[in-house]
C-alpha cells in the first residue's frame, strides 16, 4: 500500500510545484537570472523613467480594443503586429510585471494565454518591490528583430457575451463575478444597469490579494485554495468584471489552482448595457 501513497504524493507535489510556478518571486528572479523575456505593462512615459534591465514595454491599453467603451481585447490582426513588434513568438518564456498592483499584469498573462503564449508567468509585487528591494533597473530600452509570430486563439481562455449567454442556463459552468460586492449587489454599476449576471456568484478580484507599504501580493496557494473551495473544478467557470481587467486576477488565480476557467472580455461594461439580457438586481428583489 506504500507504494501508491507515494506514487500519489509524488504527483500532488508534482501538480502543486507547475502550478506555483505561474509566479515568480522578485529575489528570485534576480538571483537566478532566470531566461525569460519581462514585459512590462506600465505606461510607455512609466516605463522609460526606469524599468528592469531587458524589460520590453507592453503597456497594458494595447490589450483594449477600445478601453473607454468596454474590454474587449485586441482584434487578431492588431495583436499580431504588436506582438511581432516586440519579437516575441508563442513559444518563447514570459514574465510580466506591473506597477504592484497585480491588475495589469494578471490582464497581460490572460491576453497572450488566449493569443496561444504557452509559457508566461507573473512577477509578483511587481515593479514597486523590484524598486524597493534596489534590484537593478535601466532606461535603456532593449533592441529587437522583428519575429515572425501569427495570431493563435485559443478560445477555451476567452469568454464572449454568447458563450457567458449559454452558461447561465449551463449547469456545468460556473459564473463568477469579480466586481466589489456593493457592485454584484446593483448599489453601483459601470453600465446603464446595476446587478449582476444571473447565476454568478461573487467573489471579488481584491480577495486573492495582499496589499501593505510594501505592494501587492498574490495570497499564497493554500489562502487561494480556500478561497475556491466551494467552486467545483470539473465545471467550466467565466470571469466577469466591469472590463475584464480586475477578473483576470481571478483568472490567474483558478490557473495555478489548475481550474478550466475563461475570462469575459468586454463584462459587464457590454452585459450590463445590453437591455436584451437578463440582470439580477438584489436591490430590487428586496
Amino acid at each position: 500500500m506504500k507504494k501508491p501513497l507515494l506514487i500519489f504524493a509524488l504527483l500532488f507535489t508534482a501538480l502543486y510545484v507547475q502550478a506555483a510556478s505561474l509566479r515568480i518571486e522578485a529575489s528570485t528572479f534576480n538571483k537566478e537570472k532566470l531566461n525569460y523575456t519581462l514585459l512590462d505593462t506600465r505606461a510607455k512615459d512609466v516605463y522609460n523613467k526606469g524599468h528592469i534591465i531587458g524589460a520590453l514595454n507592453f503597456p497594458i491599453g494595447l490589450t483594449y480594443a477600445n478601453m473607454q467603451l468596454n474590454g474587449k481585447l485586441t482584434d487578431p490582426f492588431t495583436m499580431q503586429k504588436i506582438v511581432q513588434n516586440l519579437g516575441l513568438n508563442a513559444d518563447d518564456k514570459l514574465v510580466i510585471y506591473d506597477n504592484g498592483s497585480f491588475f495589469d499584469a494578471a490582464r497581460l498573462f490572460w491576453a497572450l494565454e488566449v493569443y496561444g503564449f504557452k509559457d508566461v508567468k507573473l512577477l509578483n509585487a511587481g515593479y514597486k518591490q523590484w524598486s524597493n528591494k534596489k534590484f537593478e533597473t535601466s532606461i535603456q530600452t532593449p533592441t529587437v528583430s522583428k519575429s515572425d509570430y501569427v495570431t493563435i486563439i485559443n478560445n477555451n481562455r476567452l469568454a464572449t457575451k454568447f458563450t457567458t449567454q449559454i452558461a447561465t442556463r449551463n449547469p456545468n459552468q460556473i459564473i463568477i463575478d469579480a466586481r466589489p460586492d456593493k457592485a454584484y449587489e446593483g448599489h453601483i454599476s459601470s453600465a446603464k444597469r446595476k446587478g449582476h449576471i444571473p447565476k454568478a456568484l461573487n467573489i471579488p478580484a481584491s480577495h486573492n490579494i495582499d496589499t501593505d507599504n510594501k505592494g501587492t501580493t498574490l495570497k499564497d496557494l493554500s489562502q487561494l485554495k480556500d478561497l475556491y473551495k466551494g467552486i467545483d473544478k470539473k465545471k467550466k467557470i467565466i470571469l466577469y468584471c466591469a472590463i475584464g481587467k480586475i477578473s483576470a486576477t481571478n483568472y490567474f488565480a483558478l490557473r495555478e489552482l489548475g481550474y478550466n476557467v475563461s475570462n469575459y472580455d468586454a463584462s459587464w461594461r457590454e452585459w450590463g448595457n445590453d437591455l436584451r439580457l437578463p440582470v439580477i438586481n438584489l436591490q430590487e428583489t428586496k
